[in-house]
C-alpha cells in the first residue's frame, strides 16, 4: 500500500481523487452532491477556513484503490487529526483499508498529532473496521437536506415560519450581507461565532475552538477564493449588540447546491426562536437571490435537539448519518512512511 500526496496542480492526481471518491459517494452516499475536478482542487487548495488538509490517493499494486484525508488546525486542538479513508466499493474487503489506514495513522503521528477521529458514512462495515482499529463510536452526526421546490405552497410554510419566529423573538433586528463581512462588524461577529462551542460533543475529546478576527476572515477567504457565494443574516439588539448568526455557501459551480454553515445564538438570547428566525429568513432570501437553488445541505449531531427542531421545521429531512470514532494513539510513529511531496 502507498499514500500518494495528491497536489491539487496535479490534475491527473486529481482527477483520479475525484473518480474514486464519486464511485465510492454512488455507493455510500448517493444523496450527496457529487463531486468535481474544480470542487476537489478548491478544497485541497483553500479547505474550509483556510487551513486545507493533506490529500491522498491510495495504491495497491500500482493501481489506484481508494482515498485518503488528514485535516488538522493549528488555532486550536493541535493535538486532533480529523482522518476520512475512503476504499473504493469494487476492491472492498481486501485488506486495504487496514494498510491505507496504518500508513494514514504513522503520518498523523509524525505531524505530531495523536488524538484521531476517524469517520464516514454509518454503515456495519465502517463499525466493525473501526472497532478492530481500537477505535470507540464517540458521536453520530445526521445529514439532513432541505429541498427548496420554489412552490407557492413552500414559500408561504417558509414566510408562516419566520413570522412566528418573528413574533416570538421581537425587538431583534435583522442584517443581511454577502462575502465578507463588513469590517466594523467583525468584533461582534467574532463573540457571535464562537457561541458555536456550546454545540453537542458527545463522547469526543476535543476543545474549544478559538475565534479572532483573523479566523473569520480566513473562513470568508477560503469561501469566496473557491468561488462560492457566501452569505450570511445576523441579529441585533434594539441597542445594536449582535447576538446571533447564519451562513449559507453556495457552490457558483452548481448554484442548485449550497452548504448551510454555522449556525449560533449567544447563551443569553436563547429560547426566543432566534435560531428559527435566522434560517428561516435566510431560506426566503435565498429563494429571491438563488431561485436555482434546489438542495440546500446540514449536519448536527444527533443528540442536538434544539437544532434538529429548528431545521424539522422549515422542512429538512434526513438523509444519512455519519459515525465519529476516536482513539488516541500510542506507539511509536514510522515518521519517514508518508510525506508530501
Amino acid at each position: 500500500m502507498e499514500l500518494f500526496f495528491c497536489d491539487p496542480d496535479d490534475l491527473e492526481a486529481v482527477s483520479a481523487y475525484v473518480g474514486a471518491a464519486e464511485a465510492a459517494r454512488a455507493v455510500d452516499a448517493p444523496w450527496e452532491q457529487a463531486p468535481t475536478i474544480t470542487r476537489i482542487r478548491a478544497e485541497m487548495r483553500h479547505g474550509f477556513d483556510g487551513e486545507p488538509g493533506e490529500h491522498y490517493l491510495l495504491r495497491a499494486d500500482g493501481r489506484v484503490v481508494g482515498t485518503a484525508a488528514i485535516f488538522v488546525s493549528d488555532r486550536d486542538n493541535r493535538e486532533l487529526a480529523w482522518v476520512e479513508l475512503v476504499v473504493l466499493p469494487e476492491v472492498r474487503r481486501r485488506g486495504h483499508g487496514r494498510a491505507a489506514l496504518a500508513l494514514v495513522l504513522d503520518r498523523c503521528l509524525a505531524i505530531g498529532r495523536p488524538l484521531i477521529v476517524l469517520y464516514g458514512w454509518e454503515s456495519d462495515a465502517a463499525r466493525r473496521f473501526a472497532a478492530a482499529a481500537g477505535f470507540e463510536l464517540e458521536s453520530t452526526e445526521i445529514r439532513r437536506l432541505l429541498e427548496l421546490t420554489g412552490t407557492a405552497d413552500q414559500d408561504a410554510h417558509l414566510r408562516s415560519v419566520r413570522d412566528a419566529a418573528t413574533a416570538r423573538a421581537g425587538g431583534y433586528h435583522l442584517v443581511r450581507f454577502t462575502g465578507r463581512t463588513p469590517a466594523d462588524l467583525l468584533p461582534d461577529l467574532v463573540r457571535v461565532t464562537a457561541a458555536i462551542n456550546d454545540a453537542p460533543r458527545d463522547g469526543l475529546e476535543y476543545e474549544d475552538e478559538l475565534y479572532d478576527v483573523d479566523r473569520v476572515r480566513a473562513y470568508e477567504s477560503a469561501q469566496v477564493e473557491a468561488g462560492r457565494r457566501l452569505y450570511r443574516v445576523v441579529a441585533s439588539t434594539a441597542d445594536g449588540e449582535m447576538v446571533g448568526h447564519t451562513a449559507v455557501s453556495v457552490d457558483s459551480e452548481d448554484p442548485t447546491w449550497a452548504d448551510q454553515h454555522d449556525t449560533a445564538v449567544v447563551p443569553e438570547h436563547r429560547g426566543r426562536r432566534l435560531g428559527l428566525l435566522l434560517k428561516s429568513s435566510m431560506a426566503l432570501w435565498l429563494r429571491d437571490v438563488e431561485p436555482q437553488l434546489r438542495w440546500v445541505g446540514t449536519e448536527n449531531a444527533e443528540s442536538n435537539g434544539p437544532m434538529i427542531d429548528v431545521n424539522e421545521e422549515l422542512g429538512y429531512r434526513v438523509a444519512g448519518r455519519q459515525l465519529l470514532f476516536q482513539r488516541r494513539l500510542r506507539f511509536t510513529p514510522c515518521v519517514d512512511s508518508v510525506q508530501p511531496s
